[in-house]
């Protein structure tokens, strides 16, 4: 069984403009589009691999945007997908947001502190970790490098320990293993605390590989999730960098499926 904690994909009438604008961004680190950004696209690219389900990583890069994102991100619960919702740092209404999504049976939201620029340990985003925190709702953060944002870090590992130190009780997740070209700060910093890291779009960072196969031997495996990322990475290839990385056959079946399915209740 293999769960991937971590695809995009958008309403059909969207998805061409949505890829289209992500990818002006993307090229500038290698990456192309590998399917059509559709709900349809992604889950037959996934299932070509094996992959049995997905979890759909929504983000409010605007205000204005938050309740389509949401509806969207309503609309695919009940099938392949698992949705997580979305909450922009600048709405006046955060708890509303929140408590809404729950109530629709929504476990948790995703920030992308880059797109919006707004570093993760901004008071905004405390707000919503309070909320979420009370709530029961894990947030899942875009963490190290982006290339939207090239010259500037929003979530390092700096910022984060300090979310994470602020909010013991928040299940935090950090993506793509705590962030690209961060590597020695999370080592550092957050490597055996109570964050989860998913472990989207390694396979492309070779410059890294050992990095990050010595944090998969340093973080307790519970607190371990797999992604891919995708569009913007071969399944294939981030399910071969896992399953490389020297780990148990138990440590792999938490990653790659057991850790998704006790948080998302699946």
């Amino acid at each position: 069984m293999i769960f991937d904690f971590h695809v995009h994909c958008f309403p059909d009438a969207l998805a061409p403009r949505a890829v289209a604008a992500l990818t002006e961004n993307a090229v500038i680190i290698g990456l192309k589009p590998l399917t059509d950004g559709t709900a349809t696209g992604t889950e037959k690219r996934l299932r070509s691999v094996g992959i049995t389900g997905a979890h759909v990583l929504n983000i409010a890069t605007n205000v204005r945007q938050t309740e389509n994102v949401n509806r969207f991100a309503a609309s695919l619960q009940g099938g392949f997908f698992t949705p997580a919702g979305s909450v922009h740092p600048d709405c006046e209404d955060k708890k509303h947001v929140i408590v809404s999504l729950r109530d629709a049976g929504i476990r948790g939201i995703k920030v992308h502190p880059d797109y919006v620029r707004v570093n993760i340990d901004d008071p905004r985003y405390d707000e919503i970790f309070s909320i979420c925190e009370e709530a029961g709702m894990y947030v899942v953060t875009h963490a190290g490098f982006d290339p939207v944002s090239p010259d500037y870090i929003h979530a390092t590992p700096e910022g984060m320990l300090k979310v994470i130190r602020a909010h013991p009780r928040l299940t935090f997740i950090a993506a793509h293993m705590g962030g690209s070209s961060q590597l020695d700060g999370v080592l550092e910093l957050l490597a055996g605390t109570n964050v989860y890291f998913d472990t989207s779009l390694i396979s492309i960072r070779e410059n890294e590989a050992d990095k990050l196969k010595t944090l998969f031997h340093s973080h307790d495996p519970d607190r371990i999730l797999f992604g891919t990322d995708t569009p913007w990475s071969d399944p294939k290839a981030e399910i071969a960098f896992v399953e490389n990385a020297g780990l148990s056959e138990r440590a792999k079946e938490k990653i790659f499926y057991k850790n998704a399915a006790r948080l998302l209740k699946l």
